[in-house]
C-alpha cells in the first residue's frame, strides 16, 4: 500500500522531461494572453518558432535540475511539485508583475492509454483526479461490443504488471469502479464474443469437408447405377 502511495505521489508531481502549459490570469479573470509579446519572444530566443506556430498555446519543458524558464519570471524550480502547488508558487512570482495573478498549470504528457473493443487510443491527462470512467466517456464511451463486467486495468512495470478487474455492469462495480487513474496506465476493455458467428467460422472447415465429400458420394452413386 505504501508503494503505491508513493508511486501515485511520484506520478503526479512535475518531473524531469515534463511538459506544462502555464496559463495567467488577472485578478478580474481574464487571461493574460502574450503580455507584451513576452511568450513569443520567450520562445524565438529558444529557436521554438515552429512550435509556436503549431500550437494554440506554448509549452514548456522542464529541464534536467527540474528547471523550467517561463516568461518574466525566468528559471525556476519545478519539479517535485504537485500542479497545486506550482500553481501557488508561480501565482507569487507573477503578481511582482501583475496584481493578484491567478495561474493555471496543467501538463501536457501525461497520458494513458485504452485498447481493446474501444480501439487504441492515447487519452492525454490534464489533471490530477481523472477517473476510470472519465476515461471511457472521452474515448468515446463503452457500447454494444464491450464487456463492461471485464475491464482490465493494467498499472506499473509491464514485466510485472499490477492488473485490476472492474466491473462496470452492478452498482456495487460503479463504486469500485470511481478511482484515479495514473500516468501509463492501461485500460483494455474486452469486446463481446459472438458465439454464433465465431462457432460457425469454427466449423465452416468441417462442413466443407463434409459437404465435399457427400458430394462426391453422390456423384460415385451416380455414376455406378
Amino acid at each position: 500500500m505504501l508503494l503505491a502511495l508513493e508511486e501515485a505521489k511520484s506520478n503526479y508531481t512535475l518531473q524531469e522531461n515534463d511538459y506544462i502549459e502555464v496559463e495567467v490570469y488577472t485578478n478580474e479573470g481574464e487571461l493574460i494572453i502574450d503580455p507584451n509579446n513576452e511568450i513569443r519572444r520567450e520562445l524565438n530566443s529558444g529557436g521554438n518558432n515552429q512550435q509556436l506556430r503549431q500550437q494554440e498555446k506554448p509549452q514548456f519543458l522542464i529541464r534536467e535540475g527540474g528547471l523550467v524558464k517561463l516568461p518574466l519570471v525566468g528559471d525556476i524550480a519545478l519539479a517535485g511539485l504537485t500542479l497545486n502547488e506550482a500553481d501557488s508558487l508561480l501565482e507569487r512570482e507573477y503578481s511582482a508583475y501583475y496584481e493578484d495573478a491567478f495561474v493555471i498549470t496543467r501538463y501536457n504528457n501525461k497520458r494513458v492509454i485504452v485498447l481493446g473493443s474501444m480501439g487504441g487510443q492515447v487519452i492525454p491527462l490534464q489533471n490530477e483526479n481523472t477517473h476510470l470512467i472519465e476515461i471511457l466517456a472521452l474515448a468515446g464511451g463503452v457500447g454494444n461490443q464491450s464487456r463492461v463486467d471485464k475491464i482490465r486495468l493494467i498499472r506499473g512495470d509491464l514485466n510485472d504488471p499490477e492488473v485490476r478487474i472492474i466491473n462496470l455492469a452492478t452498482i456495487e462495480g460503479m463504486k469500485n469502479a470511481s478511482l484515479k487513474v495514473l500516468p501509463n496506465d492501461i485500460i483494455y476493455v474486452e469486446p463481446v464474443q459472438r458465439i454464433t458467428s465465431e462457432a460457425v467460422r469454427d466449423i465452416s472447415p468441417i462442413l466443407g469437408l463434409i459437404t465435399s465429400t457427400l458430394t462426391l458420394i453422390l456423384l460415385v452413386n451416380r455414376f455406378s447405377e
